[in-house]
């Protein structure tokens, strides 16, 4: 039974309408000890779907794995015992959450690599919009690496899927979405969302808000979970390309448009 913890109505709408929010102090000391804990489980038995997001001559290093909750107890306390459904149920203004996925993402110190401007739902195989990511530091993560948003970028156009590494179109037909806007060069017309995060904070997003981080510095680890959750109107999108992460075999148990009723996608809440 997942704890509960009552969002005011301002960070309720702030979430709707920026599409991003802060949520200072929702997990205890044992529940960052946990998380702290199954991170380092996954970095000593990392999966098939691990990635190293960094380049081969980075001093440092960017590791992303996915998907490793079943054989996790850690991240299995966090996602389903922890506040974070009856969190996702108010964000998402939904009556029922399923977990969608976990995603370990690892900078080491100083790493250089940044994880550029994005969107994550063009990457996944699920439509909708009742949806919600946590971004959940084991580590202290000041202002120069935390993420950044641009408000509202959640109400829009969906943008152009590109790998980090060499802007590869390996998802989206090359062509078929539109092509990211300078943010940096207007800072005007993409207003920005960033806060500093300490051990038991975490920035909830919309997985259409575009988003971006930078490299960390020599003395700086930045250990981060994210836990994602879908909400009523959440349906399977079928693709005829690998998502990120991959679900093999997910469109033979449930068809295009099916509602995400599946054991990888448990219900938490409702």
């Amino acid at each position: 039974m997942s704890r509960t913890h009552v969002l005011t109505p301002e960070t309720i709408e702030s979430y709707q309408s920026l599409g991003a929010v802060v949520l200072r102090g929702v997990f205890n000391a044992q529940e960052i000890q946990t998380l702290e804990q199954g991170i380092e489980h996954n970095l000593a038995h990392l999966s098939d779907l691990v990635q190293v997001a960094s380049q081969p001559n980075d001093p440092g290093r960017f590791v992303e794995d996915f998907c490793t909750w079943p054989s996790n107890p850690s991240y299995q306390s966090i996602l389903l015992n922890s506040t974070l459904p009856h969190l996702a149920a108010q964000l998402m203004q939904s009556q029922t959450v399923r977990l969608y996925h976990d995603h370990l993402l690892v900078k080491e110190p100083g790493t250089k690599q940044a994880t550029p401007w994005h969107q994550d739902q063009p990457y996944y195989n699920v439509s909708g919009r009742q949806n919600v990511s946590f971004w959940i530091p084991v580590d202290p993560v000041p202002l120069a690496s935390t993420l950044r948003f641009v408000a509202q970028s959640h109400l829009g156009t969906w943008y152009m899927p590109r790998t980090f590494r060499d802007q590869q179109a390996k998802w989206f037909p090359e062509g078929s979405l539109a092509e990211l806007p300078s943010i940096e060069d207007k800072p005007d017309e993409y207003k920005q969302l960033t806060w500093a995060l300490e051990p038991g904070d975490c920035v909830a997003f919309q997985m259409l808000s575009l988003h971006a981080s930078s490299g960390v510095g020599p003395e700086s680890r930045r250990r981060v979970f994210s836990a994602r959750y879908l909400g009523d109107d959440a349906r399977h999108a079928v693709r005829r390309w690998l998502t990120s992460p991959p679900f093999a075999g997910l469109e033979k148990r449930l068809p295009d448009g099916a509602e995400m009723n599946d054991d990888l996608f448990p219900k938490v809440w409702g």
